[in-house]
């Protein structure tokens, strides 16, 4: 497999962008952008053509040959619910993008930015296992009020690529395992129960409960958070931010920056010890959960995200979910990887490719 693969990768301040020959990263990039100039659009969406330019600029400045470039994979929006698989980036996915139909986020920018630069060069642009993947059994989606419906969005991605990792290093498929994985990201932080190949269960990790993480302030007492909402000191957009951009160890510490933050823990900073091991505690008790979720039958726990770096945060999940089943290890994240994987199959047409409705 000679042919390139270009992926588009958007986060709130940067944009990560990669060429991959194959399954063989040939290159490798983060545009950080500066915040006064992302300060000065009145919307996410504002950003496609700044975001563009620097991707383009960078491509040419390491002199990428265009013309290699076979198809675009790209990070995947918030996007109506679906299966899992690869989705061809057409009008009726940038539409919903564009609007946020099931909400905004950088994120969002990720098949559009994909979708013009594959128009340019007269290719296709795919995601794959977007974020909306939704998997949840009819129990899980049932909360304590019918006005109100759990949804599914999480990090299908990574979730499903290290599950798949996992299974081929022990000689199974992943549809005959149940597994129990949690991902803590840059910003959020999602735990799935994988039954046979679908996640049955998984905390909302866009706007939703669960643990707190880096960013996100995940499950709040509810009596508080209705206070708050109608204490006429926020908007409703500031209260959105505060729980998804403003919430967990951003909160506390005045940081998002996970290296930063591991640093701090090594120097034995008591506050962000304590807020790390409140962190650990619930999210060995988010995996406790899933055992119950599984009944029991579980055959590992994964462990996947940068923040285990910690040897202090590994240990305090690790001493209160040993007894459930193995544990597994994957710190370095690489969606990157997961993307080009499912570029190749889209080149050899081993995967179906569906199309978004």
């Amino acid at each position: 497999m000679t042919k390139d693969i270009l992926i588009i990768y958007p986060e709130t301040n940067e944009t990560k962008i990669a060429v991959y020959r194959g399954t063989e990263p040939i290159f490798l990039k983060s545009i950080k952008h500066k915040q006064e100039d992302l300060d000065g659009f009145g919307s996410i969406m504002e950003q496609k053509d700044f975001r563009i330019k620097s991707v383009y600029r960078e491509l040419e400045s390491n002199e990428i040959d265009l013309k290699g470039i076979e198809l675009v994979m790209s990070r995947s929006g918030l996007i109506k619910p679906v299966s899992q698989g690869v989705y061809r980036v057409n009008d009726a996915m940038i539409r919903d993008l564009q609007v946020g139909i099931m909400g905004v986020h950088s994120t969002n920018l990720a098949g559009i930015i994909a979708r013009s630069i594959a128009d340019d060069l007269g290719i296709e642009a795919y995601v794959a296992n977007p974020v909306v993947v939704d998997e949840l059994s009819d129990v899980a989606r049932v909360t304590g009020h019918p006005l109100f419906k759990r949804k599914s969005i999480f990090h299908a991605l990574n979730q499903k690529h290290v599950a798949w990792k996992y299974a081929k290093s022990v000689n199974k498929r992943y549809e005959d395992l149940n597994l129990i994985i949690c991902h803590i990201g840059n910003s959020a932080l999602s735990v799935g129960a994988h039954q046979k190949g679908r996640v049955v269960d998984v905390n909302q990790a866009f706007d939703g409960g669960g643990p707190f993480s880096v960013t996100h302030t995940g499950t709040l007492p509810m009596g508080q958070l209705v206070e708050l909402c109608f204490s006429g000191d926020y908007t409703k957009e500031e209260v959105l931010e505060i729980i998804t951009n403003k919430g967990g160890y951003f909160a506390y510490l005045g940081t998002s920056d996970i290296p930063a933050i591991n640093r701090m823990l090594a120097e034995g900073n008591e506050l962000a010890l304590s807020v790390s091991y409140a962190c650990s505690y619930q999210v060995a008790k988010e995996i406790a959960s899933h055992y119950a979720t599984l009944s029991g039958e579980v055959d590992a726990i994964i462990l996947t995200g940068v923040i285990f770096d910690s040897e202090r945060f590994l240990e305090n999940v690790k001493k209160r979910i040993q007894g459930l089943a193995p544990i597994a290890l994957y710190p370095t994240v690489n969606d990157f990887e997961a993307l080009a994987l499912f570029g190749v199959k889209v080149l050899k047409g081993e995967v179906e490719v569906k199309e978004y409705k």
